[in-house]
C-alpha cells in the first residue's frame, strides 16, 4: 500500500470500525499530545487503554495505564503509536503476537517505519503512518472547521448532541 497518501474512505473506515485503541506511549502530562489525542478519543466515544511502562498501574485520565499491549484484559481493535520511529519495529513484533490481532497499527505525525508496516500488513493488519487519529477525525466530521481550519469537507449534517460536548461526528454513535 502506499503510505504517502491515504484516500478518505480509508482513514473513515478504519476510525467508523474501532472501538478499542491501545496509546502506546500515552502521557499523564496535559500538555504532552499523546494526552489530548487520548481525551479527544475517549471524548468521541471509544475505549481508550493508555500504554506506558513508567506509569503503569496509575491512571491516565481515569483510565488504568498498562505497562504492555500484552497486558491489556480486552481485545485491541487499533494501536495508536506515539514512539519514535526506531521504536516501532518492536511494537509491532509485540502487536503480533496479541490474539486477536487488532485491525490497525496507526502511527502518529512524524512516525513510519516502511518495513515493520509491510510486517503487519502481511498478517492482514490495516496501517496508517504519519497521521493522527484526533486531527484525521476532526477533518473528516467537518469538527476542524470549527477552529478555521479548511477541512474540505462541506456537509448540512446536524451536529450529534452528546454528553459533555457538541460533536458532528463520524460514527454512528
Amino acid at each position: 500500500m502506499n503510505h504517502d497518501t491515504y484516500d478518505n474512505s480509508y482513514i473513515s473506515g478504519i476510525l467508523n470500525s474501532v472501538k478499542t485503541v491501545a496509546i502506546v506511549g500515552a502521557s499523564a502530562n496535559d500538555v504532552r499530545p499523546s494526552f489530548f489525542v487520548t481525551k479527544y478519543l475517549i471524548d468521541k466515544g471509544y475505549e481508550v487503554f493508555p500504554v506506558n511502562p513508567g506509569h503503569a498501574g496509575k491512571d491516565i485520565l481515569s483510565r488504568m495505564t498498562y505497562a504492555s499491549l500484552r497486558d491489556i484484559p480486552v481485545a485491541i481493535d487499533m494501536v495508536d503509536i506515539f514512539r519514535a520511529s526506531n521504536a516501532v519495529p518492536a511494537i509491532v513484533d509485540d502487536v503480533l503476537k496479541l490474539d486477536p490481532l487488532p485491525k490497525v497499527i496507526w502511527m502518529q505525525l512524524t512516525v513510519r517505519h516502511d518495513e515493520a508496516a509491510a510486517k503487519a500488513e502481511a498478517a492482514g493488519i490495516k496501517v496508517v503512518m504519519n497521521r493522527c487519529p484526533k486531527i484525521e477525525y476532526a477533518r473528516l466530521s467537518g469538527e476542524i472547521g470549527w477552529n478555521g481550519v479548511n477541512s474540505n469537507t462541506i456537509s448540512s449534517k446536524r451536529p450529534i448532541m452528546r454528553q459533555g460536548f457538541q460533536s458532528f461526528g463520524i460514527r454512528g454513535k
